[in-house]
């Protein structure tokens, strides 16, 4: 819960900001005491009479109280707060406070911020998708602010859904997520951070590999084992960079995703990510061949068959494997249809891990488009063999076995 927490809510001029008055109600609700910093462009949408019913408080808008003069001073509500939420956060207000542009109460009190800071985008698509947009948000991550927006599936622009913002009752969650993963929760006082301070990436997913515009060679995969590998490694402490063939998954905003389609796409990011990893864990479902060529347009419907010359595909395990240092980790996934073990045993040494999950398509219920998995582990040392779970359990198993190389 929340309970005792103080938070400095900022309302910024978006038609959202009707919204903040479900995100106060949800904070109280959850036993937080909430104090409204609102923009002049702000009380356009909403009346500082309605928040201040709501809170309890006076509305903070100014830098001086038009009652008597009051100076509301900025740097004390930055060593009051536990935290910082603006919701809705405009692009004008991210780009100012990217950019330190302290014209109003709002940017000033998060130039004063001693607490997280936690911003909730507002606006249309085409404005958040411009790059001057996009490059304020990744100044603002770079400060070490938490940027919370809708999760989407995959779309080839990387923006799918997103502009709008997150709904009132997600960013509450999501700001009680962090308190109680920092350990502020009498429940997570015993938190397992073996992870801390490590930098994970992990692949998931299919890839696709185009034949014309409009039809591609792929797989079943889903994604769920290498999301539920990520959310794992989040939790406990680390740093994670999860690359993502195309899937209908959200994943954590605190998690570094990377969207990418096809087996280049997945070599080219893989690579880039690489030596900066302490620990890396490929679980995607790559295409071992790809078209020779690529059509530029739809191929029609004009003979009794169609020939595809297919190449192969990089094998993006053993390329890293190769470049893989002593102080790194690299973990394999294997998808076997028969003589499992030895075909995963065969992978572990060729492609240099440390060990490889094996996963079989004779156990019914399992693997590709399932939540559950059932898999083995095999290492130089043995092979421990794991029973029927859901793939968030799964995944705790794997990373349980991770930590002990650590």
């Amino acid at each position: 819960m929340l309970k005792g927490k103080k938070i400095v809510l900022g309302i910024t001029g978006s038609i959202a900001a009707y919204k903040s008055c479900l995100i106060i109600r949800e904070f109280v609700k959850q036993g937080a005491e909430v104090q409204v910093v609102i923009t002049p462009a702000g009380k356009e949408f909403i009346t500082p009479i309605t928040l201040s019913a709501l809170t309890h408080k006076p509305v903070i808008s100014e830098f001086f109280s038009q009652r008597d003069g009051t100076w509301n001073s900025h740097v004390d509500l930055g060593l009051w707060a536990d935290a910082m939420v603006i919701a809705p956060a405009t692009a004008a207000t991210i780009g100012k406070m990217a950019n330190g542009v302290a014209d109003n109460m709002l940017i000033t009190t998060y130039l004063s911020m001693k607490a997280p800071v936690f911003i909730a985008p507002a606006m249309d698509l085409d404005m958040f998708a411009h790059p001057s947009t996009q490059r304020n948000l990744k100044t603002l991550e770079s400060y070490g602010n938490h940027i919370i927006q809708p999760q989407s599936g995959f779309l080839a622009s990387g923006l799918e859904g997103k502009g709008r913002m997150e709904e009132p009752s997600a960013i509450v969650n999501y700001v009680k997520k962090f308190f109680e993963e920092k350990g502020d929760n009498n429940n997570s006082i015993h938190r397992d951070l073996s992870l801390k301070g490590k930098r994970v990436m992990i692949t998931a997913g299919p890839t696709y590999e185009k034949i014309d515009p409009v039809r591609f060679i792929g797989n079943y995969s889903s994604g769920k084992m290498g999301f539920a590998l990520a959310e794992e490694c989040r939790k406990r402490g680390a740093d994670v960079t999860l690359i993502s063939g195309p899937v209908s998954l959200s994943c954590s905003p605190e998690i570094n995703r990377i969207d990418v389609e096809s087996c280049e796409d997945m070599y080219q990011a893989a690579n880039e990510n690489f030596s900066d990893s302490d620990i890396t864990i490929l679980c995607a479902a790559v295409a071992d061949f790809k078209p020779e060529t690529t059509a530029d347009k739809k191929i029609k419907r004009e003979k009794d068959d169609l020939v595809l010359r297919l190449q192969p595909t990089h094998d993006i395990a053993a390329s890293l494997g190769k470049k893989k240092r002593e102080s790194q980790i690299m973990v394999g996934f294997a998808l076997e249809t028969n003589d499992e073990e030895a075909n995963a045993k065969k992978k572990l040494k060729r492609k240099n891990l440390d060990f490889i999950v094996l996963n079989s398509t004779r156990n019914p219920g399992t693997t590709f488009r399932s939540n559950d998995n059932q898999i083995e582990i095999i290492s130089d040392k043995d092979v421990k063999k794991f029973g029927k779970k859901p793939k968030q359990e799964v995944a705790k198993d794997i990373i349980n076995e991770l930590t002990s190389y650590i």
